[in-house]
């Protein structure tokens, strides 16, 4: 809880990924990948619950092991590769609502697969925007390289991207001269109920919230650099 406000951390974790297969359960650091964002959520000073939102038993006796709650299970046709944010939401708001008469408005949004978190960090996200007016936050970090010299291909050639600009001379410049861009990382994303039952999740004033550079698991390469990060930091 911070200043009265009542918080729940939601992990999602589907089972039937494609690029790697059960990776929200792979061994990492020793444990299910799952289990390092369990373990960040409920080390938060500030965060009341930690939910699971799952389709499969297995995922959701590894979640309990950990931790964390699993309420129940998440059906399965908003468990599919193309399912969206949004319905995990509106499933979990609705089967609160309806099974135990209350949700928060602030809703602690937590990936698995971005198993490397610290504690403050999480807090420190939690106390700038509970009652800051932004609809939404979302945790950035800077990108290496601006978005503005990359590309897309159309009719077998280069363009700049977003634009109908096949001269790419300019992508020469600098990266200095063009304005910094940021990927968005999944290390926390804080939402609000009000805004979900009313269609969206992160409206239009959302609050940036910079973090270190920051990785995700989409493929298996990332998995096994994960495992590396783990063992040098243990190692350390």
């Amino acid at each position: 809880m911070y200043k009265s406000q009542k918080i729940y951390a939601i992990i999602p974790a589907r089972s039937g990924s494609k690029g790697v297969k059960n990776k929200n359960i792979a061994n990492i650091g020793g444990i299910p990948m799952i289990a390092h964002t369990i373990k960040s959520a409920l080390s938060s000073n500030y965060i009341d619950r930690v939910i699971v939102s799952t389709d499969s038993k297995e995922y959701a006796d590894i979640s309990r092991s950990f931790g964390a709650e699993v309420p129940f299970l998440r059906p399965s046709n908003i468990s599919k590769d193309f399912s969206t944010d949004i319905d995990f939401f509106l499933h979990l708001i609705k089967w609160l609502e309806n099974n135990e008469n209350y949700c928060p408005e602030y809703l602690v949004h937590l990936r698995p697969t971005t198993p490397i978190r610290d504690k403050k960090v999480i807090d420190s996200a939690i106390k700038n925007f509970i009652g800051s007016g932004y609809s939404a936050l979302r945790s950035i970090h800077k990108m290496s390289d601006t978005s503005y010299k990359t590309f897309e291909i159309e009719e077998n050639k280069l363009k700049m991207i977003n634009s109908n600009n096949f001269n790419i001379e300019k992508t020469t410049l600098p990266r200095q001269s063009f304005p910094s861009t940021y990927d968005a990382n999944g290390y926390i994303d804080i939402v609000k109920k009000s805004n979900i039952v009313s269609g969206f999740i992160h409206g239009s004033k959302v609050m940036p919230f910079l973090t270190k550079k920051t990785y995700e698991i989409d493929e298996i390469e990332d998995v096994e650099y994960i495992k590396y990060l783990f063992k040098i930091g243990k190692n350390s």
